[in-house]
């Protein structure tokens, strides 16, 4: 196991725990791998996974998205391997990306820049 990575913390739910807060919308879905907390991408315009990182340390994040394990490492800037999380390992499957359904604007791509 990484220094920093705790496999047992669960993740804080199914969504981005600052948009879901506000109301917001996010793209895509990060997991910290040191307390389970999950935040929206960069690509976002909260980027609340970044935010995360800032305010606690926690340098490690594992993709939140279905299909998806990889881990990126905010200290070192690069994509590493890293153990599997305590369940589940993504949003649900049902729930949209960009999402949560019904709060996401017609103009996001617009929006996040995005061709």
């Amino acid at each position: 196991m990484t220094a920093g990575m705790d496999p047992t913390a669960p993740p804080s739910g199914t969504g981005c725990v600052e948009c879901e807060a506000e109301g917001g919308w996010w793209f895509h879905l990060r997991r910290c791998a040191a307390c389970g907390h999950v935040g929206c991408c960069d690509s976002s315009l909260g980027k609340h996974a970044s935010a995360h990182f800032t305010a606690t340390g926690h340098r490690y994040v594992q993709s939140f998205e279905p299909g998806e394990d990889w881990y990126w490492d905010f200290v070192a800037r690069e994509l590493l391997d890293g153990p599997s999380l305590a369940p589940p390992a993504s949003r649900p499957e049902s729930q949209p990306s960009p999402g949560p359904r019904g709060r996401v604007p017609g103009n996001w791509r617009a929006l996040l820049a995005l061709p």
